[in-house]
């Protein structure tokens, strides 16, 4: 990975913990900096993150127990480190899953098995129709060309409204939100867009997502319509931190 590679993960990496409430400690960001510069490589980030003595810190709107923020923090930065296959189904969203939270628990990778309680009184997608559920987004998707060729505003219509079919879809106990910010990211950027996704504000984007669950997609248009570039063929598809579009 290039130097601007490094920092556009790490600052990527840092945006999604944050948007859930969440910091990466001093330390962290420390052995970031130095993976960042080329004075340690990926191997040693991981070692010497997992040689100290992080406290885990709660993951924030999410039902089941703690979570290490560093550990994450760190796997989200090398998230790119071993590509899975972009196949836009739950297939995709497992590997995702597995590679941010694998380790941490034997729930990584794992479906929902109970009913979980949301924002709204109707709750997220029925555990037992998961597979049946993300079979026809995926489908959806397939059919579109997964939002391939689509101008600007049409593009952002769709993404917006298939993010909010796979918020609701809510596949895993905890971590969802991270998960689906990383394949939005994927999916753009496959499409011809990257996601800015250090220009979002946490509490602007909890109200967009929670507009949406109760069926209005304007919050989540207007927030991918400010975030939304043209492809950096240049970078990996986590851009985050600075405006830049193809010639940054």
């Amino acid at each position: 990975m290039t130097p601007a590679e490094r920092e556009s993960s790490i600052a990527f990496a840092r945006r999604n913990l944050l948007i859930d409430g969440l910091e990466p400690s001093a330390r962290a960001m420390g052995l970031a900096a130095a993976y960042s510069a080329g004075d340690i490589d990926e191997d040693a980030l991981i070692k010497r993150l997992d040689a100290g003595d992080e406290a885990p810190r709660a993951l924030k709107n999410e039902r089941t127990a703690d979570l290490p923020t560093d550990a994450v923090f760190v796997r989200t930065v090398l998230v790119c480190r071993h590509p899975w296959t972009a196949s836009s189904d739950l297939d995709e969203l497992r590997a995702i899953h597995i590679r941010l939270f694998g380790g941490l628990g034997p729930w990584a990778g794992r479906l929902r098995r109970a009913d979980q309680i949301s924002s709204s009184s109707k709750g997220y997608f029925p555990p037992a129709l998961l597979n049946q559920g993300a079979a026809s987004i995926g489908s959806g998707l397939a059919s579109e060309r997964n939002l391939t060729s689509l101008d600007r505003p049409d593009f952002r219509d769709r993404l917006a409204y298939y993010y909010d079919e796979l918020g609701f879809l809510h596949p895993f106990d905890r971590g969802n939100a991270m998960t689906l910010r990383i394949f939005a990211s994927r999916l753009a950027h496959d499409a011809g867009w990257d996601l800015d996704w250090g220009t979002v504000d946490r509490h602007a984007y909890q109200e967009a997502t929670h507009r949406a669950y109760l069926g209005d997609l304007s919050g989540l248009m207007a927030l991918f319509a400010a975030i939304i570039r043209p492809v950096n063929p240049t970078r990996i598809f986590l851009i985050a931190g600075w405006d830049q579009g193809p010639a940054h």
